[in-house]
Formats: C-alpha cells, sequence, structure tokens
C-alpha cells in the first residue's frame, strides 16, 4: 500500500462481460469485509448461473496482504485466478472480490487465451467500479461509566473514528476504528476523560 493511512477500496458490485470465440466471460466485482462475505456471493453467482462451465475467482482481504485466495475452477491452472487477482492488484485494491463466469463456446482457447480472457473481463469490471479510498483505522476497545457517553461520543464524531461494537449499560464498552492519521490526538483527548480505559485490539 502506497499510503500509510489510507487504503482503495469498492463499494459497489459492479458486472461486465468479454467475448472470445463464442465463450462469454462475465465477470462481478463484489467489496468484501471477511470470507463470510466471500462464500455468500459465490453461493449467488452459482445460483444465479448454474449452467455456466467455471466460476473462478480471486479475493483480496484485509491490509496485511496476506488473505487471498485464486480459483481456477477446472480451468488450467494460473489460467484464470491469478490474472484476475493481477487486476485487483494492479489497482492496489482489498476488502475486494472478483468471480468471472465463464459459458463455454465450443472452441478452445488455449492457455494464452484464457489468461486474456480471464484478465480482460477482471479488468473491465474493475474499470467500471468506482474507487474509494478509505482511511486505516487503529482498533481500540473503550469501558466507561454511561455518564460519560455525551463526552466519549463527542470526541468519536469529531475525529473521523468508526463505532464497530457497542454495548450501553450502566457501564459501556464501544469498540472504535480509529484513522490512523489521527490516532494520537483521538488517544490524547481520550485519555483526559475521567476513568475511561482504552485499550488497543490486536488483529
Amino acid at each position: 500500500m502506497t499510503d500509510p493511512e489510507f487504503f482503495y477500496t469498492i463499494d459497489r458490485n459492479t458486472t461486465a462481460e468479454y467475448k472470445d470465440r463464442g465463450s462469454k466471460f462475465i465477470a462481478c466485482t463484489f467489496p468484501v469485509q471477511s470470507i463470510e462475505d466471500f462464500k455468500k456471493n459465490l453461493e449467488a453467482i452459482k445460483k444465479e448461473h448454474p449452467k455456466a462451465t467455471h466460476h473462478c475467482f480471486a479475493y483480496r482481504i484485509g491490509l496485511d496482504n496476506n488473505t487471498f485466495r485464486v480459483s481456477d475452477d477446472g480451468e488450467p491452472s494460473g489460467t484464470a485466478g491469478k490474472p484476475i487477482l493481477g487486476q485487483i492488484d494492479s489497482k492496489n485494491l482489498t476488502n475486494v472480490l472478483v468471480i468471472v463466469v465463464r459459458y463455454f463456446g465450443g472452441t478452445l482457447l488455449g492457455v494464452p487465451g484464457l489468461i486474456n480472457a480471464y484478465k480482460s473481463a477482471a479488468s473491465m469490471a474493475l474499470q467500471i467500479t468506482p474507487i474509494i479510498q478509505k482511511p486505516i483505522e487503529a482498533l481500540y476497545t473503550l469501558h466507561f461509566d454511561y455518564t460519560q457517553m455525551n463526552e466519549v461520543m463527542m470526541i468519536v464524531k469529531q475525529l473521523n473514528c468508526q463505532v464497530l461494537e457497542k454495548d450501553m449499560n450502566l457501564f459501556c464498552q464501544l469498540v472504535i476504528g480509529i484513522p490512523k492519521g489521527r490516532l494520537e490526538e483521538a488517544l490524547y483527548k481520550l485519555k483526559e476523560i475521567r476513568n475511561i480505559e482504552i485499550m488497543k485490539n490486536n488483529l
């Protein structure tokens, strides 16, 4: 990732179609946050295209570059999943899934033809998908008394933190994502609140 404070992803699904010698390649993009999201989307596409010959895909999730997967789904090894992932990576994207569905047209395309077809379909779909920039966030859990709620929420809003989980009782627990660029400022302000417990979440 080039910018240490931001990452790039997509926030909507798109579809593009590529044809080569009778074969039809339909590429679908999805924003995903987890492997569960990926499974749901793949299932939905298989239901939508039950007669397709192949459902190939690639995804990359998270900011550590370690969570990714490619599948050629019966195509010759390396001809589908890798070229699809290559397109996701060429745009520096994460939390993105691209599935390319193939309807076989009767003519074999050969290895170079397949690589080109899957790459082109993925590239076309990503070209029409709006790319968004999101702040990289550090996750923290806050424990505080219910009477301090307004004070805490004011800082959370001021600094564009994202509330990920909240448990509101007499004693409150809040899991927030603090944009990395504003981390020092946020921690400084939060620590000024009396009796608040601040814990860093290790992912």
